[in-house]
């Protein structure tokens, strides 16, 4: 499968931010023959939890918004799927970090909902609610699980994507951090024998850099295509479900997994 990340800036204007978004996925699948374009987290707004601001609130959508009924349009005009992450409201009071998989005909196929919003230097946990699920889904040949951002800091996240029958994860991101960044992601690609799709933003937004650095890895660690931290860019590479099979014949960690002495991951213990 042909395989694209979008890595771009998104500015105040947020029907500006949708018609580049778009105008990139159409290029990708043009120009770069990607059958799936994946778009950084809330490509379609300045990164707003920034900020502590009531009035942020306003940048969510329903899913029948303005951004995702463009990017759908986009999908089906290009023969394309595509998986774009937006703030979205789910219902009154009621806010999520959302991925959702549109695929060629322009139908929503998938939700993930951010199971970690951050809270370190961001405010995420002001604007919306956790997500409570790891589950996958298929594409033709393959089973997807996605990995917003600060979730794919926790090994957990993408080992639960896996063992749920994930076999390509996908990460959104808007983080400006750099350090460790493509070494922690290869290291998820490997570890749980999957191929990686991250697509970070880049650029000055607000008071924050993002750090860009988006990358596709094999499920060996093996970097397949790679941006910089400076430029807007869609990178593209091709995926193979058979490497995934060779990767896991070759560290057969599914083998050795001792799922039964793992309790202590989820003990419900001070400290925890």
């Amino acid at each position: 499968m042909r395989v694209a990340a979008v890595q771009m800036t998104s500015g105040s204007d947020v029907a500006e931010n949708v018609s580049r978004a778009c105008l990139e996925i159409a290029t990708a699948a043009t120009e770069h023959g990607a059958e799936l374009v994946v778009l950084p987290e809330f490509f379609n707004t300045l990164y707003f939890a920034q900020y502590q601001d009531k009035a942020h609130f306003a940048l969510a959508e329903p899913e029948d918004g303005h951004a995702l009924t463009k990017v759908r349009e986009t999908a089906r005009r290009n023969n394309v799927a595509v998986i774009a992450t937006i703030y979205e409201m789910a219902g009154p009071g009621l806010y999520f970090d959302t991925a959702f998989h549109i695929d060629p005909a322009g139908e929503i196929i998938f939700r993930y909902r951010k199971v970690h919003p951050a809270a370190v230097l961001s405010l995420e946990k002001l604007y919306f609610r956790y997500g409570a699920r790891f589950d996958t889904y298929r594409m033709g040949d393959w089973r997807i699980g996605i990995g917003i951002c600060y979730d794919m800091a926790f090994p957990e996240t993408a080992r639960s994507l896996a063992v749920n029958g994930a076999e390509l994860l996908v990460a959104p991101y808007a983080t400006s951090r750099t350090s460790m960044f493509q070494e922690v992601l290869r290291t998820r690609a490997f570890e749980n024998g999957c191929c990686l799709i991250a697509a970070n933003k880049v650029g000055r937004e607000g008071g924050w850099t993002f750090g860009g650095h988006s990358l596709i890895s094999d499920p060996t660690g093996k970097v397949l295509a790679s941006a910089d931290g400076e430029a807007e860019t869609i990178i593209a590479a091709d995926i193979s479900r058979d490497s995934v099979i060779r990767a896991r014949i070759d560290f057969p960690s599914r083998r050795d997994r001792r799922p039964e002495l793992y309790g202590a991951i989820t003990a419900d213990v001070p400290g925890a």
